[in-house]
């Protein structure tokens, strides 16, 4: 590597520290928040509505986080994101359990929607600082981004044990209070030793340069949303009140043993979806590709994900009554879900980066995310309703249904550009 790349490897380094940091206590935070309210007593469509808010400040912060970063540049939407997650870990440390249950909802909702908004903040601040910073044409774009990404829900996947672990020894209050003195030394460090390489903003920029006008950024962010709907609608309720539910006796200890047991498999799933991601290119032997050659292999992985939820909710309503054998072909069926949606979620990533130009970068990937949030927004709320009236089949029958409308949606990827 060449002496002038060398701050830009520097650079990419610290930005990826900081998104490590941000994701693990994302991580953790949001298995605290699902385990310890369905330990008081909340139905799935009261958990799920405590996430809602969380993924609807996605959506609007990916359209202004595009703008702020272009406008006051992207170590700025990084700082900030850092932030708001302390402030939120605080405020969340104030909840009450003498309050009523509504009560509780709507602050949990608040605390939870600052969260929402600091993640995709940190997310899109690093991911379009891998576009600038990486060197140009010999495949190193797919590689940083694939291990970004793959990385930082490895790291993510930690995060869901840690909070399991966490909530099990040191209850609710002490964890939150704990992740956030961490962070805050984190966002210490990264201030201070930030190297030079970010771009900085140009006070020319326009809000209204956030819509895409790119018919191949607007197609890849249609899939995405039905993407990642297709993974939330069972991992962000479903999967985890199902476990729990045949997991736990009631006791304390029963309750701790669930926590441990679902913690471990979401983190699990999630550090061995992000090990995939990082493997993406390798896997698809993506070096030398084209950017059309990467297309149709988005198009025909995104076929391949679609009869795993099928099948897997096929099996789970045949069989009725939980079984041992079912609970080993579901935690199956799933990292095989998990494989595949890896594999689809890092071409993703790095269509986005490929298809955007330099000089909007961070628009093209905010309003990129902001499809993404809008997925795990419909994934969501599809979660607590679908698993609340038809329990875990219904859950994995609407995943498939949405892994349908991604692979016609990615489709739509290989038809003429205008």
């Amino acid at each position: 590597m060449t002496q002038a790349r060398i701050p830009g490897l520097a650079a990419y380094g610290a930005v990826t520290a900081a998104y490590w940091a941000f994701m693990l206590s994302d991580g953790a935070l949001r298995m605290l928040v699902l385990l310890h309210f369905n330990g008081l007593g909340f139905t799935p469509i009261q958990l799920a509505w405590l996430f809602l808010l969380y993924e609807l400040a996605g959506i609007v912060t990916n359209l202004a986080a595009g703008w702020i970063a272009a406008r006051f540049g992207l170590a700025v939407t990084l700082w900030a994101g850092l932030l708001m997650q302390i402030v939120a870990l605080v405020g969340l440390a104030q909840l009450d359990p003498s309050w009523s249950i509504p009560i509780s909802v709507a602050f949990v909702m608040v605390v939870q929607g600052m969260s929402g908004v600091a993640k995709d903040l940190a997310k899109m601040s690093s991911k379009s600082a891998v576009k600038l910073l990486a060197p140009k044409g010999d495949g190193t774009l797919f590689r940083w981004v694939a291990l970004l990404t793959g990385s930082k829900n490895a790291v993510k996947g930690v995060g869901f044990f840690l909070g399991a672990v966490l909530l099990a020894l040191a209850g609710f209050q002490a964890a939150v209070w704990g992740m956030a003195a961490v962070l805050s030394m984190i966002l210490t460090a990264i201030w201070v030793f930030m190297p030079a390489g970010l771009p900085l903003g140009s006070k020319a920029a326009k809000f209204s340069s956030v819509w895409s006008k790119d018919i191949r950024v607007n197609r890849l962010s249609l899939a995405r949303m039905f993407l990642f709907g297709a993974r939330d609608v069972w991992f962000v309720v479903g999967i985890p009140v199902y476990f729990q539910s045949i997991l736990s006796d009631g006791t304390p200890d029963g309750r701790r043993f669930a926590f441990f047991l679902i913690g471990g498999f979401m983190a699990l799933w999630i550090i061995a979806y992000g090990a995939v991601q990082a493997a993406a290119p390798k896997i698809l032997a993506a070096k030398g590709k084209t950017d059309a050659e990467i297309i149709a292999k988005a198009l025909a992985w995104a076929g391949y994900l679609v009869p795993i939820p099928l099948a897997l909710a096929l099996a789970s309503w045949t069989v009725g009554a939980p079984a041992p054998w079912l609970s080993f072909v579901i935690v199956a069926g799933l990292l095989v879900f998990g494989y595949v949606f890896a594999i689809n979620s890092s071409v993703h990533s790095y269509l986005i980066l490929a298809l955007s130009k330099d000089n909007r970068v961070s628009q093209d990937v905010g309003f990129y995310y902001m499809a993404n949030a809008a997925g795990r927004l419909l994934g969501t709320l599809l979660s607590g309703v679908s698993y609340q009236i038809g329990g875990l089949p219904l859950c994995l029958a609407t995943a498939g249904l949405l892994a349908t409308l991604n692979w016609l949606s990615a489709r739509r990827l290989a038809a003429p550009y205008p």
